[in-house]
C-alpha cells in the first residue's frame, strides 16, 4: 500500500500544481490622480494587452494586432470607445466626459491614459468600471485614488462595478 501511495503521490502533486500554474489572474489597475495645477483629474489604466486585445476583438468583430507592427490604425478610437462605455465618473455628483489621451505598452501590458477637467473642490468620485467583466466574470478592477494627497482603493468586480470615494 505504501509503494501505491509514493507512486501515486507524484501524479496528485503534478496535477494539482499545473492546475494552479494554469490559472491566470484577471486585474486591472486604475489610478485616478488630480492636479491642482491643471485642475483636472488623471487616470492612468492597466490592463493585459491579450485580455483588452479579446475584449476589443469581441465587441467590434474584428482582429486588433494591440501592440504588434500589424496593429490597425483604428485602435485608438476603438479603445476610446470601448472604455467610455466600460468606465463612467462622477465628481461631486456630476457625470464627467472622460478624455482618452492615448496609449503605450509595458512589457504585457496596455497603460491608457485619461483626463477630465474638474474647475472645482472636490469631495465626492463616483466610479463606473465594468472593463472586461464581459469577458472575464471575475475580473477584478482596482481603483487607487489620490486626491488632495488622500489615498483611497476600491475593488471593483462584475458583481460590483460601482463605488464611490469622499474626500
Amino acid at each position: 500500500m505504501r509503494k501505491y501511495f509514493q507512486c501515486l503521490l507524484p501524479v496528485f502533486l503534478f496535477v494539482v500544481l499545473s492546475s494552479f500554474a494554469l490559472h491566470k489572474f484577471y486585474v486591472g489597475i486604475y489610478q485616478i490622480n488630480y492636479s491642482d495645477k491643471k485642475k483636472e483629474v488623471q487616470i492612468t489604466a492597466r490592463v493585459f494587452i491579450d485580455d483588452i486585445e479579446k475584449a476589443l476583438q469581441t465587441k467590434y468583430k474584428r482582429k486588433i494586432y494591440l501592440a504588434t507592427p500589424k496593429e490597425i490604425t483604428e485602435t485608438n478610437e476603438l479603445l476610446k470607445s470601448y472604455l467610455s462605455e466600460k468606465m463612467q465618473l462622477t465628481v461631486n455628483r456630476k457625470a464627467k466626459t472622460l478624455k482618452f489621451l492615448g496609449k503605450e505598452t509595458e512589457d504585457n501590458v496596455l497603460i491608457c491614459y485619461l483626463t477630465t477637467l474638474v474647475p472645482e473642490k472636490i469631495s465626492s468620485i463616483s466610479i463606473h468600471n465594468s472593463v472586461l467583466t464581459e469577458i472575464y466574470p471575475e475580473q477584478q478592477n482596482i481603483v487607487h485614488f489620490n486626491i488632495y494627497g488622500n489615498k483611497k482603493s476600491l475593488l471593483l468586480t462584475d458583481s460590483e462595478t460601482e463605488g464611490e470615494v469622499e474626500f
